[in-house]
C-alpha cells in the first residue's frame, strides 16, 4: 500500500546500499572455528565505551582504533560471558566457546572494509530513479567512519575539518582509495555520518537531527536498514521501515516500490547481478 504522506527515503549504507560488512565477520568466526555471531555479540554488548562504537562516533583515530578493536574482541573473559546471555536470550544450548582468541583489529576491521567495495545494484538502481522522479528527498543515515581522521593521543572527538593522517597503502588496504571518484555522497540530498556528527544509530538524537536538517518529521520518512536494532529506534519515532536482510535487498526495494507507488524494479539485468563493483 503506497504511503503518499512520504516526504524522504533515508538509507543506512553498509548492507543496504553497499554490501554489508558484516559477511567478513561470519567468515572470520567460521575460519576461527568460533560460534556464529560470538564476535558480533561482543561487538554489540560491550557498548557506548567499545572501540567500535567510539570510532563511529569520530572520538578514534584509525590506528588507535585498530588496537583497541582487537584488544576488545579478544577478550573472551567478557566475550564468553555475553555469548552465553545472547544463548539464553535466544533458548539455544551454547555451545564450546573459546579460551583465548587473538582478534587481529586491523586485518579484521580491513576485510569488513573491502567487503563494502560494491553497490547493491538493486539498491542503487532504485536511489538512480527515486532521483530521476524528483518526488522525494534520498537521505543517508549512516554509523561510519570518515576517512578525515588523524591518528591523535588526543581523547577530543575528531571533526570533519581536520586533515586526514591516513597513508595511501593504508587507504588501499582498506579500499578506501578510490572512493572519492564513486561519489558515493552525490547520490543523497544529504548524508548523516555519525563519525562527523558525534552520535550514532540507534540515538533517537541521531535520527531526529537527519530530520531536522531536512525539514521533514519522522512519520514523513520511511528508513531501510540491516539492523533490528537501528529499525526499531526509527520506529519508536514514526518513522516507516523495511529491513533489508543480507540477500534481501530486492524483496525491500519491492517494499519500497509499493510505499512510493513508482517502479523500482523493471528491467532488470539479465543475469540478475546484485552488486556493482565501486
Amino acid at each position: 500500500m503506497s504511503s503518499p504522506h512520504l516526504k524522504a527515503i533515508v538509507f543506512d549504507i553498509g548492507g543496504v546500499v553497499l554490501h554489508s560488512p558484516f559477511i567478513a565477520i561470519d567468515e572470520v568466526e567460521s575460519e576461527k572455528g568460533l560460534p556464529k555471531d560470538y564476535l558480533n555479540v561482543s561487538m554489540t554488548s560491550r557498548g557506548p565505551g567499545s572501540a567500535w562504537q567510539k570510532f563511529e562516533r569520530g572520538e578514534l583515530s584509525l590506528f588507535s582504533f585498530y588496537e583497541e578493536f582487537g584488544r576488545d574482541l579478544s577478550d573472551t573473559d567478557n566475550g564468553n560471558k555475553w555469548y552465553m546471555e545472547y544463548c539464553a536470550r535466544k533458548k539455544i544450548e551454547c555451545p564450546t566457546l573459546p579460551v583465548i582468541l587473538d582478534i587481529d583489529g586491523r586485518e579484521l576491521f580491513g576485510r569488513m572494509m573491502r567487503q563494502t567495495t560494491a553497490y547493491d545494484c538493486h539498491i542503487l538502481r532504485a536511489i538512480h530513479r527515486i532521483r530521476a522522479s524528483g518526488r522525494w528527498l534520498i537521505i543517508a543515515l549512516t554509523n561510519n567512519y570518515s576517512k578525515h581522521i588523524t591518528d591523535s593521543a588526543s581523547s577530543t572527538p575528531l571533526t570533519a575539518g581536520q586533515p586526514m593522517g591516513v597513508p595511501d597503502s593504508e587507504l588501499r588496504f582498506l579500499g578506501w582509495d578510490d572512493r572519492e571518484k564513486f561519489h558515493l555522497r552525490a547520490l543523497f540530498d544529504d548524508f548523516c555520518d555519525s563519525s562527523e556528527l558525534g552520535m550514532r544509530k540507534p540515538d533517537p538524537e541521531f535520527y531526529l537531527l537527519a530530520c531536522h536538517r531536512n525539514g521533514i518529521r519522522p512519520g514523513e520518512a520511511v528508513f531501510l536498514d540491516d539492523i533490528g536494532m537501528n529499525l526499531k529506534a526509527a520506529r519508536a519515532l514514526g518513522m516507516e521501515t523495511i529491513h533489508v536482510p543480507i540477500g534481501g535487498t530486492l524483496n525491500a526495494v519491492k517494499q519500497l516500490e509499493g510505499k512510493l507507488g513508482i517502479d523500482l524494479t523493471s528491467d532488470l539485468d539479465h543475469d540478475n547481478t546484485t552488486s556493482a563493483k565501486l
